[in-house]
């Protein structure tokens, strides 16, 4: 199989469906799935890859669990997933992102996810692929992730952005999920609806069209990037649009505005 983008389109993964070396994961809502789902795609119910410790929200898994979960899927170290949902990227990213921190790097978003493959007239079915399963074990690297003491030994270091991924009501503070409303001082919002191209089926937009408005936003290349947003569900997405664009140092910070807005000692602007 030749190498897999970071971002696939529906035509490709079309051609696809019959090899055994892919996995095809469906992160869509549990009803959707039983509706209609991309031929040979297991279903992944979103809370299982996410730990909770409330009120913070959206924690990395244990290796244990994680890997209990991808050797359920059949996957293996050689496997290439292509992860998709019906929300615009987030859960599926979310699932990439977690591969990722696990040390799995063989991993493909579809572009649109449901909206593109549905609609543009890809197969769908209510069958349910056989159970596969492997003894694939997975270990945190520790890359790809930013911790609340992270962020805040870098705040002043004009090597590191900051991406706030939320709402502008979120960002500004008048809208809150948490004790504190606000963001993280000093960083810039690029709310992840902003890179969906709604008028192709929640693509992402061109790719230079979503620089143009990072390089406004003063997030450069040449920066260690950390997005977040109140859980880093929809900052996830951002994570796997940064990779895609070539952004080489982008962390995601699990736990997000849940964990920072709920502490009385971290710093917020409004």
């Amino acid at each position: 199989m030749q190498t897999l983008s970071l971002i696939i389109e529906p035509e490709e993964l079309e051609t696809l469906l019959d090899d055994a070396s892919v996995v095809i994961v469906d992160l869509c809502k549990a009803k959707q799935y039983r509706k209609g789902h991309i031929p040979g795609a297991h279903f992944v119910n979103y809370p299982d890859i996410v730990h909770i410790e409330k009120p913070v929200m959206g924690l990395l898994p244990s290796a244990e669990q994680f890997s209990r979960l991808v050797s359920g899927l059949g996957i293996t170290r050689d496997t290439h997933v292509v992860a998709y949902d019906d929300e615009g990227g987030g859960c599926a990213s979310r699932f990439i992102w977690t591969l990722h921190v696990f040390g799995h790097m063989k991993t493909s978003l579809l572009n649109g996810g449901l909206f593109s493959w549905a609609n543009e007239g890809h197969p769908l079915t209510t069958e349910v692929p056989p159970a596969a399963t492997s003894d694939y074990s997975l270990t945190s690297t520790g890359k790809f992730t930013a911790d609340r003491q992270f962020i805040l030994q870098h705040m002043e270091d004009e090597n590191v952005a900051l991406l706030d991924a939320r709402s502008l009501d979120e960002y500004k503070g008048t809208k809150k999920f948490s004790n504190r409303g606000g963001h993280i001082p000093g960083a810039a919002r690029y709310e992840w609806t902003d890179a969906m191209d709604r008028m192709h089926n929640l693509r992402l937009l061109p790719a230079q069209t979503i620089q143009q408005q990072l390089d406004r936003l003063g997030i450069s290349k040449d920066r260690e990037v950390i997005v977040y947003c109140q859980s880093h569900h929809r900052s996830a997405l951002s994570y796997v649009m940064l990779r895609s664009l070539g952004y080489e140092r982008v962390k995601g910070y699990p736990g997000s505005w849940s964990e920072w807005g709920n502490r009385d000692d971290t710093p917020v602007e409004q």
